[in-house]
């Protein structure tokens, strides 16, 4: 039972870091994908204005998993950073850079040191959920063994499932974006930009379709056990309820009606990352670990739980509030094209 519990905010928080955390990736992307200097201004602006007061509150739920993880689930942990060290430091290293350009973006000295942080940033943003959905692919197909393998460091999360999660979570990281830069423009009144983005989140979505479609073939080819979760019993119904999710959110985006495909893209994203874990369960690494012995002892459970409820009580009304401010226009920097000067301006 204290396990369970331990494993649905492992969940959630994963799903929370994969939505809002995700969502700021994406519009990296965007941001890579935007064009030239003059032709791209416009664009960076809004994805500036847009993640200036939240991208780094939204790492808090990365805290979470890591918490959660080497406390309740130590005997997981342990494997799992023996094996997949490389593609989770990498991901770290690509949050420290991207932030790093974020930051100094606009403080830039010179044109060449505006577009190669620009660059950085953006390229960055790409790698880093690229290589987050590796590791959690290695996790997936069951190349984590209950012991660790420190001794292959690329092996376990370069197969073929490792890879096209990978891809999918760039893929999901743009809809996302997409789709909240789509809503904020239009409660920006930046009728130009609605339409760039609404475009682009139409597009974003097939794509990310296409490849969750895709992947179940690579699945059932690389990870049968993990195809056989999905397409049956709890993880089935996951799966099904977030095309479902999906396809009404490309109805949302198609009409205009973004605010509300705002919480619905986020819960076709979220239903995905429960599908996978229903999908898997009881195992925490399959074949090789059940999240029942991967846990630590009751009374670690106990006292981590209860150290997650008071962190949670004050957490999550304090993003609330900060979203709140974001969307109502109070907080984050005045719009400003951001073309290739220094200080961010055409």
């Amino acid at each position: 039972m204290l396990a369970d519990l331990a494993a649905a905010v492992l969940v959630l928080a994963l799903s929370a870091y994969a939505v809002l955390g995700g969502a700021d990736f994406g519009a990296g992307f965007w941001d890579l994908t935007a064009g030239g200097a003059k032709r791209g201004a416009r664009l960076r602006g809004q994805i500036k204005v847009s993640m200036g007061p939240v991208w780094e509150a939204n790492h808090v739920w990365l805290i979470v998993v890591l918490v959660v993880m080497w406390t309740c689930f130590p005997k997981a942990f342990g494997p799992l950073m023996e094996t997949v060290y490389v593609p989770l430091f990498l991901a770290a290293v690509g949050i420290i850079l991207r932030g790093t350009a974020f930051a100094l973006r606009g403080e830039a000295a010179t044109i060449s040191e505006a577009r190669a942080l620009g660059a950085m940033f953006a390229l960055s943003s790409v790698l880093t959920p690229f290589f987050f959905g590796c590791a959690i692919g290695a996790v997936a197909s069951g190349q984590v063994p209950a012991g660790g393998d420190p001794g292959d460091p690329i092996g376990a999360w370069t197969n073929a499932t490792s890879l096209m999660i990978g891809c999918l979570a760039v893929a999901t990281s743009a809809y996302l974006a997409a789709v909240f830069l789509a809503a904020d423009s239009e409660r920006a009144e930046m009728s130009d930009l609605v339409a760039a983005f609404r475009a682009r989140a139409l597009g974003a979505a097939l794509v990310t379709g296409a490849l969750a479609i895709g992947g179940l073939a690579v699945v059932n080819s690389d990870a049968p056990a993990l195809y056989d979760g999905l397409t049956s019993g709890a993880g089935f119904a996951m799966v099904l309820a977030s095309a479902v999710v999906g396809v009404i959110t490309i109805g949302l985006v198609w009409t205009g009606r973004f605010e509300l495909a705002r919480y619905t893209s986020a819960l076709a994203v979220g239903t995905v990352i429960v599908g996978w874990v229903l999908g898997q369960r009881p195992d925490f690494l399959p074949g090789a670990l059940s999240f029942e012995d991967a846990a630590a002892g009751d009374s670690t459970l106990i006292a981590t739980l209860i150290a997650l409820v008071l962190a949670l009580a004050i957490i999550v009304p304090s993003l609330f509030w900060l979203f709140r401010l974001t969307l109502a226009g109070r907080l984050g920097d005045k719009f400003k094209p951001i073309g290739a000067d220094p200080k961010g301006e055409r």
